[in-house]
């Protein structure tokens, strides 16, 4: 095998499969993908060449540069980078602690202590740079985050996540109703996060010629008040940013969130008073929605960030996805890390899976047969929603989220080998050419070492093996 490309201009020759913006999915078992100097994908097609070539001209790879020969990633596949939609930097280090907690006793118990020792920036400088590289080596290579209230450690984070090379949306997180830090004055709280945010964002939003982005992100309508949600609103507005949050992800939560707006007609209702909803918003989990709120998210071009691992891992329950797809809802996934176990797409993948089969099979027991039941997703539909979904989610599907000429080349190169039971030399010949029988054998075994690389923009990332 040859080395594998470190920085665009390059052509790799790899099995190629990618869903398609005007869908389906491409399958090349012998495939080409050139990238020009910019980053950019030239060239989709199957290989033609010989050994020392590729199957398009030198000139299709970059203008003035000479491309002789296509680097020879085979066995492995190149596939789009993964979008997660919902991630949370400083809670990576507790991924898989506190198991079937209550959500707000999980968060006071385990994640708003994490969070406070990011205090000290110093935190975030020595933790930042290795919690990019584990997105990377699960596959990742776009990442909307949540951070901590501190402005300084958000600094770090954005400083390194310019240094390694990942596409990050990340976000200040923004609580004056409840917060963890008591050093703040409550009187000054919400100027000061409101302020913070807005001079992060100036600095970061579109930094590293659009590759980060700012996301305006109070926590969730539990530990923010009418006028934070409400001027938060209007600041994602104001500066072209996204705006995330959480929503209707625990009963618990609910409840609190009726006591604390009793005007509100739901907990959607909510964000909409306060001007949150719209294409640029990310709502994370939106497990437990009235037919109301299904409806006014889908109407106001909302989106979702379904994060099956989390809320199996805390005991949330189940979101009703084919609902949500049927409502005409924008939907990705997320990781929501540390609230899911694993940064993988794939295992969020597996577990989104097992969760709607879950569901089905209860609604079979209830009505005595399935028929009305939701057709499951297949391995093509949960790659779809990991990739390209997500980047539409984010507005960003004319750039990233496929394999297709004129986009970016956010790509990643898989072993399928790592996920062989008994080893890629005792693997059945011709077990893996179907294309759903791949990608399932990808999503259902899964293994941390089978990504190999990943680049973002023709740049190779630090992080997989």
């Amino acid at each position: 095998m040859s080395p594998t490309p470190i920085s665009a201009p390059f052509a790799i020759r790899a099995r190629v499969v990618t869903p398609l913006a005007a869908g389906g999915t491409l399958d090349l078992a012998d495939g080409l993908i050139s990238v020009d100097a910019s980053g950019r994908i030239t060239a989709v097609a199957p290989f033609q060449g010989g050994s020392t070539g590729p199957a398009v001209a030198a000139e299709a790879v970059t203008a003035g540069a000479a491309v002789t020969a296509a680097v020879d990633l085979r066995p492995w596949v190149v596939m789009p980078g993964m979008v997660d939609l919902h991630a949370h930097l400083p809670q990576v280090p507790n991924a898989g602690l506190g198991y079937a907690l209550p959500l707000l006793e999980w968060l006071d118990r385990l994640t708003f202590p994490t969070e406070r020792s990011w205090a000290d920036p110093a935190v975030a400088v020595r933790l930042a740079p290795a919690i990019f590289r584990a997105f990377a080596a699960a596959g990742t290579t776009t990442v909307v985050a949540y951070g901590v209230v501190y402005e300084a450690a958000m600094d770090a984070a954005f400083s390194a996540a310019e240094a390694h090379g990942i596409r990050a949306i990340l976000g200040k997180v923004m609580m004056d109703r409840l917060t963890y830090d008591p050093t703040i004055e409550p009187a000054s709280i919400l100027e000061r996060t409101l302020r913070e945010s807005r001079d992060l964002a100036e600095r970061w939003h579109g930094g590293a010629a659009g590759r980060l982005g700012y996301a305006v992100t109070p926590r969730f309508a539990v530990s923010c008040s009418e006028e934070l949600l409400r001027e938060s609103a209007a600041l994602a507005r104001d500066l072209g940013c996204w705006w995330q949050t959480h929503v209707a992800e625990d009963r618990q939560e609910i409840a609190e969130v009726a006591r604390l707006f009793p005007d509100a007609r739901d907990y959607v209702d909510v964000y909409d008073r306060a001007g949150g909803l719209g294409p640029r918003s990310i709502l994370a989990h939106a497990i437990h929605l009235s037919s109301h709120e299904e409806s006014r998210l889908a109407e106001s071009g909302t989106r979702i960030a379904h994060c099956p691992t989390s809320n199996l891992f805390i005991g949330a329950g189940i979101m009703p996805l084919a609902s949500r797809l049927a409502a005409g809802i924008g939907v990705g996934l997320g990781s929501d890390v540390s609230g899911g176990a694993e940064l993988s797409l794939f295992g969020v993948m597996r577990a989104g899976a097992y969760a709607q089969q879950a569901r089905r099979a209860l609604i079979e027991g209830e009505a005595g047969d399935a028929s009305d039941a939701p057709r499951p997703l297949g391995p093509l539909d949960w790659l779809r929603l990991g990739t390209l979904d997500g980047a539409r989610a984010l507005g960003l599907d004319g750039s990233i989220g496929s394999i297709e000429v004129g986009k970016e080349a956010d790509l990643i190169a898989v072993d399928p080998g790592q996920t062989a039971p008994l080893g890629p030399e005792l693997d059945r010949d011709g077990l893996l050419d179907d294309t759903s029988a791949l990608i399932g054998r990808l999503i259902f075994r899964a293994d941390p070492s089978m990504v190999r690389a990943a680049w973002v923009r023709g740049r190779l990332l630090e992080g997989p093996a």
